[in-house]
C-alpha cells in the first residue's frame, strides 16, 4: 500500500503542476520581467513584453485546461491499480507519466503557432490580429 501511495503522489504531480502554473500564467501573464530562468521562454515569446504576456496567457489557459482533464483521468487510472502488485502499479504509472508528459509539452506547439499568427518575426502585432 505504501508503494501505491507513493506512486499516487508522483502520478498527480504533473497535472497539479499544470493546474497551478497554468492558472498563474493565465492570470498574471507570466513573470514581470522577461527572463531566461522562469516562465514560457522561447525566442518568439521573449521578443518583447507583449509577446511575453500573450504567450504566458495562451500557454497558461491550455495548461490549466489540460491539467484539469488529466487530474481526474490520472486519479482514475491510479485508483484502478490500487491493491495490485508493484509490477502492475509501476507499469501503469510509467505509461500514465508518458501520456502526461505528452499533454504537458503539446501546448508548446499551439502557443508557438498562435504567436506566429498574431505577431510578425520581430514581435510586432500583425494588423487585424485579436488582442
Amino acid at each position: 500500500m505504501g508503494f501505491w501511495l507513493f506512486t499516487l503522489a508522483c502520478g498527480l504531480l504533473i497535472p497539479l503542476t499544470m493546474l497551478g502554473f497554468g492558472r498563474y500564467f493565465q492570470k498574471t501573464g507570466g513573470p514581470r520581467a522577461i527572463n531566461m530562468l522562469f516562465g514560457y521562454r522561447t525566442p518568439m515569446s521573449t521578443k518583447n513584453r507583449e509577446t511575453w504576456e500573450f504567450a504566458h496567457r495562451y500557454f497558461g489557459k491550455l495548461w490549466y485546461r489540460l491539467g484539469a482533464g488529466l487530474l481526474p483521468a490520472s486519479l482514475a487510472a491510479l485508483l484502478a491499480v490500487a491493491g495490485q502488485d508493484t509490477e502492475t502499479i509501476s507499469l501503469t504509472t510509467g505509461i500514465l507519466t508518458g501520456v502526461q508528459l505528452f499533454f504537458m509539452l503539446l501546448p508548446i506547439a499551439f502557443t508557438e503557432a498562435a504567436l506566429r499568427r498574431t505577431f510578425d518575426k520581430r514581435g510586432n502585432r500583425k494588423t487585424g490580429s485579436p488582442s
